[in-house]
C-alpha cells in the first residue's frame, strides 16, 4: 500500500510499516452491511485492508437511515453491498472491495469460500446462519467475531468483548449460548451489551450511536488480532 499517498501516514506512527503491511495483505469477508457491519467496513478500509469481501442481500430503505453510513435519500432503492463498496473505494481506491448481494445460509456457504479469509466478521441477524458461520470457521480454522444483539438499547458504552460463554442479558447471545453448547463448540469471540433491552420489540428500535459503535469496536478488534497474530506476538 503506498503510504506516500499520505492516506495511513498517521495510521504508521501507531502500527508502523510492517503493521500496514499486515493489513494491505489481510482478506476479511463481513457478512452483514447494517447498522453494524456498515461501521466495521468502513473502520476495516481506512484502517488499510487490503482485501474485503461485503456480504448482504438487503437493499436500502428509508428506516436504515438513521443507523447506516452508506444510506442517505440518493441511494434508497440501492443494493446495500454496492453503495457500499463505491463509497469504500472512493476512500481508497487500492483496496480490493468485493460486494456480494447474497444472504448466506448453510446450504450455500461453498459460494462464500470461508477458507480463504484470514477473519471472518458475523454481523448478521438470522441465528441459523449465525451458528452455521461459526461451525465452518472452526473447520477452516479461519478466525470469527460474532455480533449480539445491538438493537433495543441506549448506552454504547455497555458494550463488551468475550468468550459467548461469558456473556449475560443479551437475549441473542442466551439463544447463540444455548445453540453452539449442543453443537459442541466450546468458544466464540462476540461483541454484546450488558443493557437490558429498553423496549423488546421486533423489529427491534435503534438509534445512530449504538450500533456504529459496535461496529466500530469489532473492527478494532479485528485490526489488533491481525497485527497481533501475523506479527508473531501474543499477550
Amino acid at each position: 500500500m503506498k503510504t506516500e499517498s499520505g492516506i495511513f501516514d498517521r495510521t504508521e506512527k501507531l502500527i508502523g510499516k510492517p503493521g500496514l503491511e499486515i493489513l494491505k495483505n489481510s482478506r476479511i469477508i463481513l457478512f452483514g452491511v447494517g447498522g453494524v457491519g456498515s461501521f466495521v467496513a468502513e473502520a476495516l478500509i481506512r484502517s488499510g485492508v487490503g482485501f474485503l469481501t461485503i456480504v448482504d442481500k438487503d437493499i436500502i430503505d428509508p428506516s436504515n437511515l438513521n443507523r447506516q453510513i452508506m444510506a442517505n435519500v440518493k441511494t434508497i432503492g440501492k443494493k446495500k453491498v454496492d453503495v457500499m463498496a463505491r463509497r469504500l473505494i472512493a476512500i481508497n481506491p487500492l483496496s480490493i472491495v468485493h460486494p456480494m448481494h447474497k444472504c448466506y445460509t448453510p446450504e450455500n456457504y461453498q459460494e462464500f469460500h470461508l477458507q480463504d479469509y484470514d477473519y471472518i466478521i458475523d454481523a448478521v441477524d438470522m441465528v441459523t446462519a449465525k451458528i452455521d458461520l461459526v461451525i465452518k470457521s472452526q473447520q477452516n480454522k479461519v478466525p470469527i467475531i460474532s455480533c449480539m444483539g445491538t438493537g433495543n438499547k441506549l448506552d454504547a458504552s455497555r458494550f463488551n468483548i468475550t468468550d459467548i460463554y461469558e456473556t449475560s442479558v443479551c437475549p441473542l447471545a442466551k439463544v447463540m449460548r444455548k445453540e453452539l453448547r449442543e453443537r459442541g463448540v466450546k468458544s466464540l469471540k462476540v461483541l454484546y451489551s450488558t443493557e437490558e433491552p429498553i423496549i423488546r420489540e421486533t423489529p427491534p428500535g435503534s438509534i445512530a450511536f449504538v450500533p456504529s459503535v459496535a461496529g466500530l469496536l469489532i473492527a478494532g478488534e479485528v485490526v489488533r488480532d491481525l497485527l497481533k497474530t501475523n506479527s508473531g506476538h501474543e499477550d
